[in-house]
């Protein structure tokens, strides 16, 4: 089965309803026909293959990203001006996307990025409380609910086509320490690099972001010089 196909069923199955803990609700944009079409477009142009990729994994998708187009760090905006995916989705720019997406070309494009690396999340699905963006780790009992959901969620993906010796973590706070934690546990990877966050960059160290983008690119470059000759 082509990677494409894995990655879409994936999504496309996730569950309606999740047991959330009071005041915390989950984002599913995958019932939406627009994002199901954009999707399929989107991963059968970049994953008509059987892999493997580098795994460079996230918190969860933000209300305005990931959460209306359902693909990884993306919006409506770099979809269409970058991957050449013209779509009636809500046209809102989503800061992490336009940086990553600045990543992407300075590493050579949308089409070179993605036949190398795969953009997922720890908690695969957004989550929203007080209308808000909410991470799977702001409260332990949120964290504690999505265990399961969360291990199922990753063990799946890892088998669309992963290389095992490194991933990547987006984010170098709480993200970083469960995805160590994890790690220990379930032994996924040998080592999980990580890189800053693309809203931390953007709201926090703009003047600098020339160097974080060259960070992401010394990153990648040591994931594929370890991996790629395994496969």
């Amino acid at each position: 089965m082509m990677m494409s196909e894995q990655i879409l069923d994936f999504y496309l199955t996730m569950p309606e309803h999740l047991k959330m803990t009071q005041g915390v609700s989950v984002i599913r944009p995958y019932g939406n026909t627009e994002t199901q079409r954009v999707m399929k477009l989107f991963f059968e142009k970049y994953y008509l293959d059987k892999g493997p990729r580098g795994f460079l994994i996230g918190i969860n998708p933000g209300r305005f990203g990931s959460g209306i187009t359902g693909i990884g760090f993306t919006d409506a905006i770099t979809l269409e001006k970058f991957c050449g995916i013209p779509n009636s989705l809500d046209k809102r720019t989503e800061t992490s996307a336009t940086f990553i997406f600045e990543v992407i070309e300075a590493y050579g494009g949308p089409e070179k990025f993605y036949r190398d690396f795969y953009i997922t999340s720890v908690m695969p699905m957004g989550l929203l409380k007080d209308e808000k963006n909410y991470n799977y780790y702001d409260d332990k009992k949120t964290q504690k609910s999505l265990e399961t959901f969360i291990h199922e969620s990753m063990e799946k993906q890892l088998s669309f086509g992963a290389y095992r010796k490194d991933a990547i973590c987006i984010g170098q706070g709480k993200n970083l320490q469960y995805l160590q934690n994890y790690n220990e546990t379930h032994q996924l990877f040998d080592k999980i690099h990580t890189v800053p966050h693309p809203r931390w960059v953007m709201q926090y160290k703009r003047k600098e972001k020339s160097k974080h983008i060259d960070a992401y690119l010394k990153v990648f470059e040591e994931v594929l010089a370890k991996d790629i000759n395994t496969y």
